[in-house]
């Protein structure tokens, strides 16, 4: 990396500290939609790590993740430099929502159209404004609709430069996740940056666990990439290659008795269906040897619907 970088025409030196503001668009009412940018340089060039929360505006640990590593000052480098954008989707953060006023879901929209929809445009600024100054990043996420996910990293396994990135974050659980279409992770993985994805807790909802480890984890990142001095011991790691979500196999009212990160033997009870007039009681039972790494947590559920997230080898 240069001495000095330019982003949407900020020139940044070295050992200094910016918020870019890119205009992505207004609202009807008139009122700007910018996307703040921190970028934070060490005093010596090095690498360039991406930190971004809130792709899915519901999706909050992330956003505190890197707030608090921003207030904290840990977020700063001694060597290489840091980009953080801690809410991409600012129109879904202001109304709690996943997705766009359009309905678009933003990490489905890469590599995106300056001229498209607002989640291309969003996609856009950050393909083309961004990603060609980085190394590699970390894109926080958590569970979607009302399932919570055990603190994990997703990656693909068939990329080894990905794989050790993943084991240098440490987090509990490392998940081996193919590349999904039109995803950011996708996009990224095209212009040979390698962008890990982090789970952790469930939408508008802190996990204090989740955000710890998400932390701890980008501390010990920076620390494997050279760019500080400080680190955190790692955790006791556990690497699956495959995960599956077990479905009810009828309506009802889904009571778990097993807990997000439990590791189970095929046939450990999971849970129960029971319907709401006493005469349906049905286990739900592991479907292999396996960690629990993702919980619904709504007491109604239909048939079919996926309610705990297995992960095994």
């Amino acid at each position: 990396m240069p001495d000095i970088i330019t982003i949407n025409k900020q020139n940044v030196g070295l050992g200094e500290h910016t918020t870019v503001n890119f205009n992505i668009a207004r609202l009807p009412t008139y009122t700007n939609i910018d996307l703040p940018v921190h970028i934070y340089r060490g005093k010596k060039a090095g690498p360039v790590l991406l930190l971004t929360g809130g792709l899915h505006g519901n999706e909050v640990n992330g956003v505190e993740i890197v707030r608090r590593m921003i207030s904290k000052k840990s977020i700063i480098p001694t060597v290489g430099t840091v980009i953080a954008i801690p809410i991409v989707n600012i129109y879904g953060f202001v109304q709690s929502e996943r997705g766009l006023p359009d309905g678009k879901d933003i990490n489905r929209s890469f590599p995106g159209s300056k001229d498209g929809s607002l989640a291309t445009l969003i996609a856009y600024t950050l393909m083309k404004e961004i990603i060609p100054h980085i190394d590699c990043g970390v894109d926080f996420h958590t569970g979607g609709a009302s399932r919570s996910n055990y603190p994990q990293i997703r990656v693909a396994f068939e990329s080894e430069e990905a794989k050790k990135l993943a084991e240098a974050f440490s987090p509990p659980v490392i998940l081996n996740s193919s590349l999904i279409s039109k995803s950011f992770r996708s996009a990224a993985n095209k212009k040979g940056k390698q962008i890990l994805v982090y789970e952790a807790g469930e939408s508008l909802r802190f996990d204090e666990f989740g955000i710890t480890e998400g932390i701890n984890g980008t501390i010990r990142l920076m620390k494997h990439l050279g760019m500080i001095e400080s680190s955190i011991l790692p955790t006791a790691t556990k690497t699956y290659t495959k995960s599956t979500w077990v479905r009810s196999k009828n309506a009802g009212l889904f009571q778990p008795k097993a807990k997000l990160g439990d590791i189970l033997t095929k046939r450990s009870l999971l849970g129960y269906i029971n319907d709401p007039y006493g005469e349906v009681h049905t286990k739900v039972l592991a479907p292999k040897d396996g960690q629990i790494i993702g919980l619904n947590y709504s007491p109604v559920i239909h048939k079919g619907d996926a309610i705990i997230h297995f992960a095994y080898n």
